[in-house]
């Protein structure tokens, strides 16, 4: 088993066959296309292939091409010489630069028609030419490709080039939503809460017991890059110690107190705030806490942090805010001074104006 840096990790079968299909395409030097929803980590996939192939010591190149506007894209990966459009300099295209590397191009459905042509026939002539040169680029790349979207479908639109997919799709990894694959989400959270502790000298707990139900009661639209943000948000936030429930974003707590049996706190049946209280009753605290957490986050959010404006917002003196985040751990007591130094630090009386 190969063993990867990235959030490659868990025990699903779905997880493991990836890791099979990712060594041996990582030997092949032939051209991959990985396939999934936004956040299931295509290009941790894609620098897994790249660092565990002959070419591992070579550059890996990475072009959003969702993030880089139509008009710029062909530039970017192309290109070229002084005096093009008033350059004064020559400028590296992204695929000269992936030379005897990898170039990862990164939602390729965003490649706008006309690019795409021009990009079957590099990758068929593995010749490049700048935009304004008339030399070309004898090229030595592997193209490792994603997609969020459906690219048979955009076939049958007539929005993307059926030879472009064929040079790219040698190797089709398809990787399955966080959802598809709850029994990952201890082991992925585990693995990130080191992680943020190790980056950021913080000694927060992984979550255990409500705290790993809850995550796993929770479907994740934004797949493993939801959970791994928060994740490290909960490590910079708490610092140390447990993760509790009220440490939760709401519609994650929400999910999971919705989904407990009657007796056992239950929400089920209601709308949190706006909550029917079980017949088996409740823990209030737990409830109370996590949506005053919630407002608090929100608030501090929607203010770039500043304690002034955030009470302001939730209508509460400023010293009480400052309580309320010091018991969550989020700010730091100052260190107390003595007497002695209050005393040096006080100017002479003379002085005083």
């Amino acid at each position: 088993m190969l063993a990867f840096r990235s959030p490659l990790v868990g025990q699903s079968p779905a997880i493991q066959e990836i890791l099979k299909i990712v060594g041996s395409a990582a030997q092949a030097d032939t051209s991959v296309l990985i396939v999934g929803e936004k956040g299931t980590g295509k290009e941790h996939v894609a620098h897994a292939i790249h660092e565990h192939s002959l070419r591992g010591a070579k550059p890996f190149i990475s072009v959003n091409c969702e993030a880089i506007s139509p008009e710029n894209l062909e530039a970017e990966l192309f290109g070229h010489v002084r005096g093009v459009a008033g350059a004064l300099q020559n400028q590296q295209g992204r695929i000269e630069m992936a030379q005897g590397g990898t170039l990862f191009l990164d939602e390729i459905s965003e490649i706008p028609l006309l690019l795409q042509a021009k990009l079957v026939r590099v990758l068929m002539s593995k010749q490049l030419e700048p935009s304004g040169s008339n030399q070309g680029v004898e090229l030595n790349v592997r193209v490792v490709a994603s997609s969020s979207r459906d690219l048979d479908a955009l076939l049958g639109q007539g929005v993307f080039r059926e030879d472009f997919l064929a040079c790219l799709n040698a190797t089709i990894i398809e990787i399955s939503a966080l959802r598809e694959r709850k029994e990952d989400i201890p082991i992925l959270a585990k693995h990130f809460i080191e992680q943020y502790n190790q980056m950021t000298a913080h000694t927060v707990d992984a979550p255990t017991g409500e705290i790993l139900a809850a995550l796993v009661s929770y479907d994740w639209p934004g797949n493993i890059s939801e959970l791994e943000n928060l994740m490290e948000r909960l490590v910079i936030l708490k610092g140390k110690g447990a993760i509790e429930l009220g440490d939760l974003p709401l519609r994650i707590f929400q999910k999971y107190a919705e989904g407990r049996p009657q007796g056992d706190g239950a929400l089920s049946g209601s709308e949190f705030p706006h909550m029917a209280l079980p017949n088996h009753g409740l823990d209030l605290k737990t409830i109370v806490d996590a949506f005053e957490n919630h407002l608090i986050d929100q608030a501090l959010a929607r203010t770039n942090n500043n304690k002034n404006r955030a009470s302001e917002l939730l209508q509460m003196n400023r010293t009480t805010l400052v309580e309320k985040l010091r018991k969550r751990g989020m700010i730091t007591p100052a260190p107390k001074r003595n007497k002695e130094d209050e005393i040096e630090g006080m100017a002479p009386a003379g002085d005083i104006t």
